[in-house]
């Protein structure tokens, strides 16, 4: 009969298990990026207006689920971005709707209005007064900061406060939303930065990036064509599906609009998006996100076609 030294053996169970517990590589920063109001569709029907890094990248190399359902409704901002983080509906996350009649309140109450809390960096009332309170379940942001001890950090953004909030979850570093009376990035008292905006933000929103935006007028792109959106392109131009332009037809003059609706009008540009990309780059790089091996979770979310749509 062969015999094995036991010595050997021994080192091949222990090469064996110490191979078995190591742990999986994970990654230093996840992005989690909801684009409002974009039916799935969009993804084929424009692909040949995409550029090879963005959407045809994701499905070249990512995972596209392509039979799935909704099984709530409706399928409003807030249900969404709960549904997406939670993992569960609206009967367990609590998030029914933007709004509703709200018993206890006996009133109508906004989805993360909270009054406990105040204003950061913007316009006092209630543009600040919001938590996520009302959010019943656990988010995936929430479960990775208790996962690491509070090393990873957490942040939201975006131009609308409920689709900021609610992804980010109850123990966030930061979240961050548009105020249309400032144009600033604001935040409330119910997160860290309760004392006052950190520096980066500050010196964000000096530059004034929303001035620049609604300081030039908005025209069609001519390299692209809109035929696959409207059977009459006469009717699109005429504004009927753009609230701050009624009656106007491109090129959008902004600056005009903009004495009449104030930084509201910016949520209805392109430049909408392009504003809360260029504050997320800046979150990223000041808050070094993905800067270390704990991983961080920075959730986007693009409003902006969901108010042009």
């Amino acid at each position: 009969m062969k015999r094995f030294p036991l010595t050997g053996l021994l080192l091949a169970l222990t090469q064996v298990a110490a191979l078995s517990q190591t742990p999986p590589s994970q990654p230093k920063l996840v992005i989690g990026i909801v684009v409002d109001q974009m039916r799935y569709d969009y993804l084929y029907r424009y692909r040949d207006s995409y550029g090879e890094g963005g959407f045809k990248r994701l499905l070249a190399q990512g995972f596209s689920c392509e039979n799935t359902h909704y099984n709530y409704v409706p399928t409003y901002t807030a249900p969404g971005h709960a549904a997406i983080y939670t993992g569960t509906t609206p009967a367990v996350n609590g998030i029914i709707a933007n709004e509703w009649w709200d018993p206890e309140w006996q009133a109508h109450r906004y989805v993360t209005t909270d009054k406990r809390y105040t204003t950061v960096g913007g316009t006092p009332g209630r543009v600040g007064q919001h938590s996520p309170a009302v959010l019943l379940s656990s988010t995936i942001t929430d479960e990775l900061r208790l996962a690491h001890n509070f090393r990873s950090k957490v942040v939201g953004i975006c131009l609308k406060d409920r689709a900021s909030i609610l992804p980010a979850g109850h123990i966030p570093n930061a979240c961050y939303w548009f105020d249309d009376e400032t144009g600033n990035w604001i935040t409330s008292t119910y997160y860290p930065d309760s004392t006052g905006l950190p520096q980066w933000v500050q010196d964000f929103n000096a530059r004034k990036l929303p001035d620049a935006f609604l300081s030039k007028n908005w025209a069609a792109d001519s390299t692209m064509t809109y035929e696959q959106s409207f059977d009459n392109w006469d009717a699109y131009n005429d504004g009927k599906y753009f609230s701050p332009f009624n009656g106007k037809a491109m090129p959008y003059n902004l600056p005009e609009l903009k004495k009449k609706g104030g930084y509201s009008v910016i949520r209805f540009t392109p430049f909408g998006n392009t504003l809360t990309l260029d504050f997320a780059v800046d979150a990223i790089n000041k808050m070094q996100l993905g800067a270390d091996d704990v991983p961080d979770f920075l959730c986007i979310s693009f409003s902006s076609p969901d108010y042009c749509a």
